[in-house]
């Protein structure tokens, strides 16, 4: 196997190619990868040299470390920005969303290994692909209501499509998804037993020159193992009885009627959220069944996500999860049912600097 250094092997993303394949390796294993805005700079130009670059058949994303792909974004510096009314979070994001949807439609096949940790952020720059890997090790989750935010980075387009009512399931409780239930969920594709990654991993930089979509597939199917149903697909009678609605009350009132472990358990962790982060992500799944393409949806993201980024619940919520950690936040509403249809419009509104694609 041959390797072509393009970046140094300390840089935060190591971009080079290895035999017929482009890697990007994400490459901050003590914060399990988080994505700071540099890093998404870095992954924008190895993805520029890669579609250009022809002995580069196919792209491999992949995280230093044990523990993961990608915990997310660097939300400590997300939140200090917003303390002080900065603009990291207009940068940061705007610049996240045009990669993220630049991976949707890559020209070269664009492979996600995604073994343990993948959250928000990394779910961007995974869970687009052309070809999406996980395995037994692997928990996808977009925690994000938690801190007064939503799923964003394309998240609202990937739940929203999800089957019946998992994906709103998983993205207003923040629940995690192993590899079974991502592959069950849409957010991957075929579940790969992790001791066989390195092998895996092996073949696709051995993969023919011009490798097209087909080759790819086979090469991951010739590993992959049956996913079988993981604890989320077990509750799916009661996920689609209970989240088929369009009101966060009706939710709450019919997990209270399902009377069961799930819904208590269920009903505890919504109680938990941000009560507006809870409604805007619901109208943003329920907006997002509507639209035409991933592109459109991060126009909307963009739009809440800026609006979060001022609001006091981000700041709230963060500093309640991560800074000091007393898992206390006081949200503002703090009742659900004093969110009104005004405050949640909001998030909503067309802006003058809306997310402009390249092209």
């Amino acid at each position: 196997m041959s390797a072509t250094p393009e970046t140094t092997d300390d840089s935060d993303v190591i971009v080079r190619r290895e035999g017929s394949a482009g890697v990007l390796r994400l490459n901050r294993p003590k914060t399990i990868n988080a994505l700071t805005l540099e890093m998404v700079r870095h992954v924008d130009a190895g993805l520029d040299r890669f579609a250009t670059d022809p002995a580069v058949a196919l792209v491999v994303l992949e995280g230093a470390g044990e523990r993961g792909l990608c915990a997310g974004g660097d939300i400590r510096g997300l939140y200090e920005s917003a303390r002080v009314s900065g603009d990291l979070g207009k940068v940061f994001w705007g610049e996240e969303y045009i990669v993220n949807a630049r991976i949707d439609d890559y020209p070269k096949p664009y492979v996600a290994l995604m073994d343990g940790i993948v959250m928000g952020g990394g779910v961007g720059l995974a869970c687009h692909s052309s070809h999406r890997v996980v395995t037994e090790r692997t928990r996808i989750a977009m925690p994000e209501v938690s801190l007064g935010f939503f799923p964003d980075v394309g998240g609202t387009w990937l739940l929203s499509h999800a089957p019946g009512e998992i994906g709103t399931y998983l993205a207003l409780t923040g629940q995690t998804a192993g590899g079974a239930d991502a592959v069950m969920a849409g957010l991957a594709d075929a579940l790969v037993p992790s001791q066989a990654l390195p092998q895996l991993r092996a073949a696709l930089t051995q993969a023919p020159s011009g490798a097209s979509h087909a080759d790819v597939r086979a090469i991951i199917e010739g590993f992959a193992a049956p996913a079988a149903a993981g604890p989320v697909a077990a509750n799916r009678a009661a996920i689609d009885r209970s989240f088929a609605f369009d009101t966060v009350e009706e939710i709450v009132a019919a997990l209270k009627r399902e009377a069961s472990e799930f819904g208590e358990a269920t009903l505890k962790l919504i109680g938990e959220k941000s009560p507006r982060g809870l409604k805007v992500t619901l109208r943003l799944l329920r907006q997002a069944r509507g639209l035409e393409s991933l592109k459109a949806c991060l126009v909307h993201e963009y739009r809440a996500a800026l609006a979060v980024f001022a609001s006091a619940d981000f700041v709230e919520g963060v500093r309640a999860a991560i800074i000091d950690k007393d898992r206390n936040p006081r949200w503002s509403p703090a009742r659900i049912e004093d969110v009104t249809p005004q405050i949640v419009d909001d998030y909503f509104r067309p802006r003058s600097d809306e997310l402009v694609f390249p092209g």
